[in-house]
């Protein structure tokens, strides 16, 4: 059974889209690496938003309860 295996040539994988592909690099293409990098900074915007707003309920909080 081994003798029928299917060789599968050397590749990586898009860390966007998970499409295969041979080369160098993280992306499959240029338009696939500018997406994943609009994702990025969407998501660091949010996280600078939720820390925004737990520094200003913990003070809040701490000017309450003075």
């Amino acid at each position: 059974m081994a003798e029928y295996t299917e060789k599968i040539p050397q590749h990586h994988h898009c860390v966007n889209c998970g499409k295969a592909f041979v080369g160098d690099g993280r992306f499959c293409s240029t338009a696939c690496k500018e997406t994943a990098g609009d994702e990025v900074k969407g998501k660091l915007r949010k996280l600078g938003l939720i820390w925004v707003a737990i520094v200003v309920v913990t003070v809040a909080l701490v000017i309450i309860t003075l």
